[in-house]
């Protein structure tokens, strides 16, 4: 088959690799049917998470199930599928506490590489979710949307503890953050502020759900959550970025006794701990469990409640995947969308 192979910073090429193959009982071969870029593929793709070796990429997916382990009880060849980015068994402790990314056998499926042809996903009857039927040409986005970014964003607002009636923030305007936004409207919130200086991604924030824009950053983006809070600040903060900055401006922007999601992968993030500790704001985060939300999700796609395949702004073959990268490089997109 062929995939996508990143060889050096900026260097990401099409090329040969290996067909996929049953390497244990429990695995699964799926036919992609789409693929995409991740936000987070992008620090490797710059150079801040280091490459050692040419690396296969990619971990979101949908696809035909083509063949099975003699393990494996749930999933069946034909099925139409949806997994996460972390191989889990949805039966250990962890995972029955519904932090599945943080399983006792969890797989990073990013170490195998989606951008491709075909994909061995291990753990199948855990990591995958079949759809009711074969879906329809127009819910590809969307299903594919909430292998990660959509389950990303979501989780994102479980964190923060979103609420009916509740006042949201939502610190990063990339596909995570829109999302996040649509997560933060279902969930009920009343009103959510977007952070966003990008026009064409503010928009899409305001069809999600988003009742303000706020272009500020930093200390002058808090003080405009404040000045629309009664100087409170926010019940509920999505942090969907992952920087020193981004996490600050989530933290200073929730009220006493209000929570963080933070879901952007951290990079040099440090904490300090006296004003947090002087603030009485909860935190949690860390990689989402997209697996326990894939289920409700799916029903919500299939129903046609939500859309979240519109964070799709760039759709490319999947032979054309370093312009997918290039394009959510230099901000021309906010997510590219591979169909091999």
């Amino acid at each position: 088959m062929r995939g996508a192979v990143i060889h050096a910073p900026g260097d990401v090429r099409f090329e040969e690799r290996a067909d996929p193959v049953i390497e244990a009982p429990t695995d699964a071969i799926i036919r992609l049917t789409a693929t995409c870029v991740c936000g987070s593929d992008l620090w490797t793709y710059r150079g801040v998470d280091p490459i050692t070796a040419p690396t296969p990429m990619g971990h979101e997916y949908i696809g035909v199930v083509e063949e099975v382990g003699s393990a494996v009880g749930t999933i069946r060849p034909g099925q139409f599928v949806v997994g996460s980015f972390f191989a889990s068994d949805d039966t250990c402790e962890i995972c029955r506490a519904g932090f599945h990314t943080s399983c006792v056998h969890r797989i990073p499926i990013g170490s195998i590489g989606s951008q491709a042809e075909y994909l061995r996903v291990p753990l199948a009857d855990g990591t995958l979710v079949a759809t009711h039927e074969l879906p329809s040409a127009d819910l590809l986005p969307s299903l594919l949307a909430a292998s990660d970014v959509l389950g990303t964003g979501w989780y994102g607002a479980v964190a923060a503890e979103v609420r009916p009636g509740s006042t949201v923030v939502v610190v990063g305007d990339g596909a995570v953050g829109l999302l996040g936004v649509l997560a933060a409207k279902q969930l009920g919130a009343e009103r959510i502020i977007a952070m966003s200086r990008h026009e064409s991604r503010a928009r899409l924030a305001r069809e999600f759900g988003a009742t303000d824009v706020v272009a500020e950053r930093g200390d002058d983006g808090v003080q405009a959550v404040k000045d629309r809070t009664d100087g409170l600040g926010a019940h509920s903060v999505i942090e969907a970025v992952g920087t020193q900055e981004s996490m600050m401006q989530a933290i200073r922007s929730a009220r006493p006794g209000g929570a963080v999601g933070y879901v952007g992968v951290a990079h040099d993030v440090t904490l300090p701990g006296e004003e947090l500790f002087y603030s009485h704001v909860r935190i949690l985060g860390g990689p989402a469990p997209v697996r326990r939300f894939l289920p409700d999700l799916l029903d919500r796609i299939q129903a046609r409640e939500i859309d979240p395949g519109k964070v799709f702004d760039l759709e490319l073959p999947l032979g054309q995947v370093a312009e997918g990268y290039r394009a959510m490089d230099e901000r021309r997109s906010i997510k590219a969308l591979l169909w091999p």
